[in-house]
């Protein structure tokens, strides 16, 4: 299950169980048809309609095609983010669900089927504020993929799910613990890594699924980005029409502070009938482009998104985002209109619109140099950030969070140009002037020398800076810097 994101066969690798000994291995569902198969091509593309089309020739009852057709509509409701379509998604859900399980019909797909959708409505009703039937989803989908996997060891689908799952769960920060023994819930992220790898290396009908979950998770928690953003350019190249490859190439890009090879990728996005509108992308290029400087480009593609998506988060930081395009450009009126803004809309879920919210309530001012730094530094333009932070000392009056900031900018800026001495000396810098201050600065600082020791082999070291991000209380990227540095240490001791 690729979330909002969003083969071959294997059939000398299943292993039927003793209650179904009696059938003919040849009646058993373990793949998808040709036809289901094409429809859940054509909704990795992101063409929902096309993929509804295919359905229509199969049988509207088996597994395969009410898995397919639930992971539509699925992917249509967590992109749109339309809450007007929440109620009637989860409906047919249910009615899938009910559907299969008095299905008679043999063999691992219909048992992946009922575990993959239930775990769909559960990240159906977190995303839409029904936290605890979302909660008590989970615990049904994690425990029938358990039992999917355990009863049939070699269907590879539900090694990936399940792997998916003992990762996250695994690599959650502390304080989500006691929620998770309320659940019963125990992941392992090393057994879940393991899960996923055998997926996305033998050949089965949700290989790429697998693949590309696998490389997300490299990029994001092992610093293997480079390695990744090659594997997803592969895939653009195979395959030009596909749009959630386009869009995991500029969305990986901008994480790597590549903004020209992002803004490449949006440009040559397919687009035309039958792709699914993506909002978000008019998100991320506001970013791209305020990065850029680019600022009347940066707020039309912000006011585009506000007036396509149809969904609670990310308003916060685009009100914000829109805020800093009218700040540095010199429009004060829009700036405060803005800031305002970012009080009234969208929700505090995500760690981008909490940035903003605390931006609006500390009501401290930014400074704008080291702003168009820190832009400078988000788009990848490393050496025009240390010439923008050449212009900035400090005085008598300069505030504690642009002292810290001021040398965690610099450190950013030379890990960028790989001079790695320059990096350490000003991480270590904002560790020793941070003490206790509510910031991300210093435990950012605290991860990044951890990654940067590791990288030379000094464990000792890493596993001291590693720690020592994790004991910083309350800050912006709180549960992001936490994930990493715990996952970080588990690597030290294996």
């Amino acid at each position: 299950m690729l979330l909002f994101l969003l083969s071959a066969n294997f059939s000398d690798c299943f292993c039927a169980p003793q209650l179904e000994g009696y059938l003919d291995q040849t009646l058993v569902t373990q793949h998808l048809t040709k036809n289901q198969q094409r429809a859940y091509d054509e909704l990795l593309k992101l063409r929902p309609e096309p993929a509804r089309a295919l359905l229509r020739t199969e049988q509207p009852r088996s597994a395969g095609t009410l898995l397919v057709a639930d992971c539509i509509d699925f992917t249509e409701l967590m992109i749109s983010q339309d809450a007007n379509r929440y109620a009637a998604v989860v409906q047919a859900q249910d009615e899938r669900l009910a559907t299969l399980a008095e299905s008679p019909e043999p063999g691992p797909l219909r048992a992946y089927a009922r575990a993959e959708i239930r775990l769909h409505q559960a990240a159906a009703q977190v995303a839409f504020e029904h936290e605890v039937q979302g909660a008590w989803s989970l615990r049904q989908a994690y425990q029938q993929m358990q039992a999917t996997v355990k009863r049939y060891p070699d269907y590879l689908p539900a090694r990936k799910t399940l792997g998916m799952m003992q990762f996250f769960i695994g690599s959650l920060p502390e304080g989500y613990r006691w929620f998770l023994k309320l659940l019963g819930l125990a992941g392992s992220v090393e057994v879940g890594l393991q899960n996923l790898r055998v997926a996305a290396q033998r050949p089965n009908d949700f290989q790429t699924e697998a693949q590309i979950i696998l490389a997300l998770i490299h990029e994001t928690y092992y610093k293997q980005g480079e390695e990744s953003s090659r594997f997803i350019q592969q895939l653009t190249q195979q395959q030009s029409d596909n749009l959630l490859f386009a869009y995991l190439a500029i969305s990986i890009n901008k994480r790597l502070h590549h903004t020209d090879q992002a803004l490449a990728a949006y440009r040559s996005r397919p687009s035309g009938a039958g792709y699914l509108p993506i909002a978000y992308l008019h998100h991320m290029v506001a970013d791209l482009l305020l990065y850029q400087g680019q600022y009347a480009a940066s707020q039309r593609e912000n006011l585009l998104f506000l007036q396509e998506y149809r969904g609670t988060h990310y308003r916060k930081d685009a009100a914000f985002k829109l805020y800093l395009a009218s700040w540095l450009s010199g429009d004060q009126a829009s700036a405060e209109r803005y800031r305002r803004q970012i009080d009234a809309a969208g929700r505090t879920v995500l760690e981008e619109d909490t940035y903003a919210q605390r931006f609006f309530d500390d009501q401290q001012p930014l400074n704008r140099t080291l702003t168009r730094a820190r832009l400078q530094i988000d788009g990848g333009y490393y050496r025009e950030a240390l010439t923008t932070l050449e212009s900035f000392a400090t005085t008598a009056h300069t505030s504690l969070r642009d002292r810290l900031e001021a040398p965690y900018r610099r450190a950013r800026a030379y890990h960028g140009l790989q001079q790695l001495d320059s990096a350490r000396y000003f991480y270590a810098r904002t560790v020793a002037l941070a003490g206790d201050a509510p910031y991300y600065f210093a435990p950012q600082s605290a991860l990044q020398l951890g990654y940067l020791y590791q990288m030379q082999g000094q464990t000792r070291l890493a596993k001291t800076y590693f720690q020592k991000a994790l004991t910083y209380p309350k800050h912006e990227y709180k549960n992001s810097t936490d994930t990493k540095a715990k996952l970080a240490l588990e690597s030290i001791k294996q």
